[in-house]
Parts: C-alpha cells; sequence; structure tokens
C-alpha cells in the first residue's frame, strides 16, 4: 500500500485534550503501521496533560527506518480530536498542500466555518466524523481516539480498518477491545460512505 505521495515519510499530528486518550491514539497508530510492515515511530508533546488541557502527539509511517525524532511541523494528515480546540490552537499550522484533516464533530465541514481549508484541499481530503459520539455509545466514555484512527484509514489509504482493530486489540482486551473495535468500524463505515459520496 502506497502513501508517502511524494514525501518520503508518512507524517501525523493529532490534537485533542487530557482525558482524551491522544496520546494512546499516536501510539495505536504506530502499532498498526507496524504491524502492516512499515516503520512506525509515536510520541507526546511535552507540556502540561492535564484534564482539558490542549495535548499534542506525533506518529510517522515510512518504508525505512525513522531518525527524524523532531515534532511533526508539515503533517500529511492532522486528527482533532476536540472541535474546540479550533478556535484556540492553530491545529492546521504547516499542514501540507494535498494533506489531509479529520475532525471528532457531529457537525458538518460548513457548519464549522471551514470552507476556506476546504477549498485549498483535494476534493474529500476535510471531513468530520462523530467519534466522541460513536466512542460514547459503544464504551460509555468520550475516547474517540479508535474512531478517529479508523476515520483517517478510510480516508487515506494509510492503513486498513482490520490493523486499526489488531492494534487496539494488542492493548486492550474483552469488552474494551470490542467495543473500541466497534467504534473503529462504524467511524471507517461512516468516512467511507461521506468519501463516496463527494466523489459520486
Amino acid at each position: 500500500m502506497t502513501f508517502y505521495r511524494g514525501t518520503s515519510v508518512f507524517q501525523i499530528r493529532i490534537h485533542g485534550r487530557g482525558g482524551q486518550g491522544v496520546v494512546t491514539a499516536a501510539e495505536m497508530l504506530a502499532l498498526a503501521g507496524f504491524m502492516e510492515g512499515h516503520y512506525a515511530q509515536a510520541f507526546p508533546s511535552f507540556g502540561s496533560e492535564r484534564t482539558g488541557a490542549p495535548v499534542v502527539a506525533f506518529a510517522r509511517l515510512d518504508s525505512k527506518e525513522i531518525r527524524l525524532r523532531e515534532p511533526v511541523l508539515e503533517p500529511n494528515v492532522v486528527l482533532v480530536q476536540d472541535r474546540t480546540l479550533l478556535d484556540s490552537v492553530d491545529v492546521f499550522k504547516g499542514l501540507r498542500p494535498n494533506g489531509y484533516v479529520l475532525i471528532n464533530s457531529g457537525s458538518t465541514v460548513q457548519e464549522l466555518g471551514l470552507q476556506e481549508l476546504e477549498a485549498r484541499l483535494p476534493k474529500g481530503q476535510v471531513l468530520c466524523v462523530p467519534a466522541t459520539r460513536f466512542a460514547m455509545e459503544k464504551i460509555g466514555r468520550p475516547l474517540p481516539g479508535a474512531g478517529m484512527l479508523a476515520g483517517m484509514a478510510a480516508m487515506t489509504g494509510s492503513m486498513k480498518l482490520e490493523s486499526v482493530i489488531a492494534a487496539y486489540n494488542e492493548k486492550f482486551n474483552g469488552h474494551i477491545a470490542q467495543a473500541n473495535a466497534e467504534v473503529a468500524t462504524l467511524a471507517y463505515e461512516s468516512v467511507l460512505s461521506m468519501i463516496g459520496g463527494i466523489h459520486a
């Protein structure tokens, strides 16, 4: 599966708030990539991780060993796990011209006022998915990570849904693993249906 699109490393930046599992999501993303045979890296931004405080984590996937260690400044993908950050943090800073943006929200891109961003990126590469809603339905807690990663997988083709689920199964077991698998599946199918509608 190819997804580098003119750059040797696929870089992902995840924005959220403390308590939303942002760091775990980056770790699961790297694990899923590793399971598919990629070199993978994940690490958090150092700063406050108190509940509710803005948190950033980074992940990289590559076909060769990753020597970079600095934060992701020019992401191919930006995942926004908390839409309220749109008003207080420049979450799209450095986003590559052909990049992808996935926002955890039940609103539309238009309702969030992101028409300008949508206009400057390729069609279908700025989307929203209600990952927290899916998590509340299946897990009973606002942990959108599995939904966001699965949504990214559907949007970018960078990994398979099965790999996202397998990564969560590696870290969790029993009901939690099953619930995350259900969240991931809902988000993956939701994003696929949106992309199909956009390109129809």
